[in-house]
């Protein structure tokens, strides 16, 4: 339960988010880095934010190329979930390793109230997705990964987010996609898209 917020929200987020989810309505949900900008968030308006990894990078003077530790995180997100009752979704990179990596993150943040996490399928050290030189992990790898966050979880929503537009093609994505919904993802999120008609493609064909 958080200590300064308002009564706008419930004190189940992922429950929250899933009804975001479901309304089908184009949700904003702004990046946050601290407890400040979460309560920022909160008090504007936002129904939901989002732990940005390139934004916390950047509040300790490094890049987004996944030199953060998995501590950093945790502590981190601790004092967010504490400021406000927001559905917070979090940017996990990688994982911060192998599946037993992966297993550990899901359990500490899902004990600290978090609604979602956003696990990506870069090799790692990760880059930030706005960078060139991605590369990503096989189709097998990602979603052995995958599956550990999904076995791991109790309710958090699992967001897999594929760079493949960027480092192979809009096919290779939507084929990425689709293999990650199938595989139990909650939620797709194609990073790197160029137009809002590969969006609409992307909806049509992975309908997730």
């Amino acid at each position: 339960m958080s200590w300064m917020t308002d009564d706008r929200t419930s004190n189940d987020p992922v429950s929250d988010l899933k009804a975001l989810l479901k309304s089908g309505a184009a949700i904003p949900v702004p990046g946050v880095n601290d407890p400040l900008t979460a309560i920022l968030a909160d008090r504007i308006g936002f129904r939901c934010i989002y732990f940005s990894g390139a934004a916390f990078s950047a509040s300790l003077g490094i890049p987004d190329i996944g030199l953060f530790s998995i501590d950093q995180l945790i502590d981190s997100v601790r004092w967010v979930t504490r400021s406000t009752n927001l559905p917070l979704i979090v940017d996990i990179d990688t994982g911060f390793g192998e599946a037993v990596n992966v297993v550990r993150v899901i359990k500490e943040l899902e004990y600290l109230g978090v609604a979602a996490v956003q696990l990506e399928d870069q090799v790692s050290p990760k880059r930030c997705g706005h960078l060139d030189g991605k590369q990503i992990v096989s189709e097998q790898q990602y979603v052995e990964k995958l599956k550990a966050a999904l076995a791991a979880r109790e309710n958090m929503l699992v967001i897999a987010r594929t760079d493949s537009r960027d480092v192979y093609s809009f096919d290779e994505a939507v084929k990425r996609g689709i293999l990650y919904r199938d595989s139990g993802a909650d939620v797709i999120f194609p990073e790197a898209l160029e137009n809002i008609d590969e969006f609409r493609q992307f909806a049509m064909r992975v309908k997730a």
